[in-house]
């Protein structure tokens, strides 16, 4: 039992990996503006996107690009003022050699948690990244195969250099529409020079796009490539991402953990016959019998040994990225939060369950017996249209309830920045933070608390529908 669970994970890993390939890992609905760091390069001591008009330089030492006497640490910029050409107080707002502003004075916590939620084609861990594999495929060019480390991000995300005609903004792969003017290999932007503006698109609506600046001109990038057909404000572009992205990772990593856990507490069964189950062994057994029976025998009856592997993995997948995604400042993976995961989910759910649909079962869909004709023209649609409502609240659910959760954490911590002003006023930074540790400390608990019961919950319906399915209908 428990290896054909673990072999089950893996088909799991398998099919979310190729849906989750086109995934919208579109930020456009994200605009940066306003805490931008797109007109500021500081490679070797270049000033290029400094706007020193009317600006005092006594005092400072240009040459060779010394920049002694300021930090630039982690994108600090405290000591630093170009606008209006001034040298001293805050660094809030300067133009780069193309024109865009960059302006940090305002902090909009619902982007910064919309981008923490996010899929990316980075994995950070704090100001760290660490690279992963970029499998971008050009139509007309074919696949390109390198390390997201090409790119140089900043701590927001964004490129410092562009590879192929490729950039990172916000950690997602985009390309560039002008792929024949655009120098190929690896071109230095520079610190900040990646950013959005906006345009009108076929409907004449606003429409954020990336655009970046090199050497004084500008250069937009299309959007991600989306399967989801301009449901979402998606849609295919020029370009198809099947890289291993943050999200990807993190389910390799998971069921590389729970292989190794189900087939440890396998050899110790089989080892150990007819004894008491000892540590981890015992803590999982006792989660096992718990579904065994709680879920799995009440809903299957008779059948439930042939469907208990199935819904073990589905239980124990969800639980284990729920809780990863639990765990602060280790990534923020946001895997369950995530349509295309949840949708990959809800799809194998229908198809175990119509699969094993008994007559009876699909009797009552298409023509309920023992009610009069002309209500079971009503009755049919209803129906027929219920087996797809039901994978397509299972997707929403678990959806909603992860995401929202790790969106309401981001958004406490972000009010120590928003009644701070922006470290303008350290007093109410401070007292903020007393209580958005405690707000985030009790969500924190509650989400613990919904990575079990979400993944019981989705694991329950799934036994229910199925069990609906292949339920016996003897004549009374």
């Amino acid at each position: 039992m428990i290896r054909k669970i673990s072999l089950s994970i893996i088909l799991f890993l398998f099919s979310v990996v190729l849906a989750f390939a086109q995934q919208n890992k579109d930020h456009s609905g994200h605009n940066h503006a306003k805490g931008d760091h797109s007109g500021h390069t500081h490679a070797k001591g270049d000033h290029s996107g400094h706007n020193h008009a009317k600006g005092d330089h006594s005092g400072h030492n240009h040459a060779k690009g010394d920049h002694s006497g300021h930090n630039h640490a982690k994108g600090d910029h405290s000591g630093h003022n170009h606008a209006k050409g001034g040298h001293s107080g805050s660094h809030d707002a300067h133009a780069n050699a193309c024109g865009y502003v960059f302006d940090n004075s305002v902090f909009n916590p619902g982007k910064v948690a919309f981008h923490h939620i996010s899929d990316q084609n980075i994995y950070s861990i704090g100001p760290w990244h660490f690279p992963l594999p970029c499998i971008p495929y050009a139509v007309g060019k074919g696949f390109d195969f390198f390390s997201s480390s090409k790119f140089a991000a900043d701590s927001h995300g964004n490129a410092t250099k562009a590879y192929n005609g490729y950039v990172v903004y916000e950690g997602a792969i985009r390309r560039v529409r002008n792929a024949d003017a655009f120098p190929k290999g690896s071109v230095d932007l520079g610190h900040h020079n990646v950013y959005t503006e906006t345009e009108k698109d076929s409907k004449g609506k606003d429409k954020a796009v990336v655009v970046a600046c090199y050497n004084g001109q500008k250069f937009q990038f299309d959007d991600k490539s989306t399967a989801d057909f301009g449901l979402f404000g998606g849609g295919f572009t020029s370009f198809y991402d099947f890289s291993i992205t943050k999200n990807v990772f993190t389910m390799i990593l998971i069921c590389l953990l729970l292989g190794m856990l189900f087939i440890g507490i396998a050899r110790k069964y089989k080892n150990n016959p007819g004894k008491a189950p000892s540590g981890t062994q015992g803590f999982m057994e006792t989660m096992f019998v718990f579904i065994q029976d709680e879920v799995c025998k009440p809903f299957l009856g008779h059948k439930w040994e042939k469907y208990t592997p199935f819904l073990m993995c589905l239980f124990f997948f969800i639980l284990a990225l729920n809780l990863f995604g639990q765990i602060p400042f280790f990534g923020g993976s946001n895997v369950t939060g995530n349509l295309a995961v949840t949708a990959v989910l809800a799809v194998f759910a229908f198809f175990v369950v119509n699969f094993s649909g008994n007559g009876d079962y699909w009797k009552h869909i298409f023509w309920m017996p023992g009610i009069p004709a002309w209500v079971k023209v009503i009755v049919t649609p209803v129906e027929f249209i219920g087996l797809f409502i039901k994978p397509i609240t299972l997707m929403l659910r678990l959806f909603g309830n992860i995401t929202a959760g790790h969106m309401v954490i981001v958004i406490f911590v972000g009010l120590i920045f928003i009644f701070g002003e922006n470290g303008a006023n350290a007093g109410a930074a401070w007292g903020t933070s007393i209580a958005s540790v405690a707000l985030t400390l009790f969500m924190m608990a509650i989400e613990l608390l919904v990575a079990f019961l979400q993944a019981f919950v989705f694991t329950i319906l799934v036994a229910s529908y199925i069990g609906a399915a292949t339920e016996e209908h003897h004549a009374h």
